[in-house]
């Protein structure tokens, strides 16, 4: 029953983090923080070799070390940054580049979707809630939230954890 519960907690904290990206342009810490907590009961419960923790912790580090980069770049913000890292550690090393191929074709279409919203609808043509307004908003960047979590869900199938929880 347990390893069920696990199995789901992923991607629903994926999901609240999209979500939250998108109605407040902000992935709170405690998302990063619970994916990262949740990983160790999850490697246990999954069954994962010491081996392998210690190649998800590696692949997490590097991850974080290149987000950190990225986002003192200005490329993305800190919580992008933290939840990328955070769900990688998750992913693990063998579908990274899935992954992050995921992110990137998401993160496109977003970014398409955005532009074709933000020149076709200006601000102030659409009434509706400060969160739309604010995703409306053409100075505003845009909740790649919406990206990390949507290949997070589209890959997770087929990783370590989801094999060792669900089979």
């Amino acid at each position: 029953m347990i390893d069920q519960s696990l199995l789901l907690l992923f991607p629903a904290v994926m999901a609240f983090a999209a979500a939250m990206d998108m109605l407040t342009m902000t992935i709170p810490n405690r998302v990063s923080i619970l994916l990262v907590a949740a990983f160790f009961v999850a490697a246990y419960a999954a069954g994962l070799s010491q081996q392998q923790v210690l190649e998800h912790l590696a692949t997490g580090a590097a991850v974080l070390a290149i987000c950190f980069v990225l986002f003192a770049l200005g490329v993305f913000g800190g919580g992008d940054a933290k939840l990328l890292a955070a769900s990688s550690l998750w992913i693990g090393f063998d579908q990274l580049l899935p992954y992050f191929l995921g992110v990137s074709i998401a993160g496109a279409l977003l970014s398409v979707a955005f532009l074709y919203m933000r020149n076709h609808f200006p601000e102030g043509s659409v009434r509706g809630p400060a969160w739309v307004l604010r995703l409306q908003a053409q100075g505003n960047g845009m909740p790649y939230g919406l990206a990390i979590s949507a290949s997070a869900l589209w890959i997770y199938p087929q990783t370590a954890f989801f094999h060792g929880l669900a089979f």
